[in-house]
């Protein structure tokens, strides 16, 4: 399996190489003040891919952190009331604080 993840990795890396190779050209840029940059296709393709990975990526992270801590918080507290729900073992009751109910017939 890892091999394949591998041979996927080295195939995707190959396919941008080429990509990159094939559309190295210089792409002009509208700026304000009628500025004009002349940047490469790829880096642009990549910084526009970044735009909208970085945010989604840290939005997705944040949420994660908070669903962990939530599940955290009731996990701790779902012990708490097991232990403060745990019966008491029967070898330390004393016979004097032992209660005893009886059914109470309704007739």
């Amino acid at each position: 399996m890892q091999f394949l993840k591998i041979l996927f990795w080295c195939l995707l890396a190959f396919i941008a190489a080429v990509f990159t190779l094939g559309n190295w050209t210089s792409v002009p840029i509208k700026l304000w003040g009628g500025m004009e940059a002349l940047v490469n296709l790829p880096l642009l393709l990549l910084l526009t891919f970044l735009a909208g990975l970085v945010p989604t990526l840290l939005w997705h992270s944040t949420l994660r952190w908070r669903l962990r801590n939530r599940l955290t918080a009731a996990e701790r507290a779902l012990h708490d009331l097991r232990v403060t729900a745990a019966p008491v073992p029967v070898s330390t009751l004393s016979p004097e604080s032992v209660v005893v109910v009886h059914p109470v017939d309704p007739a």
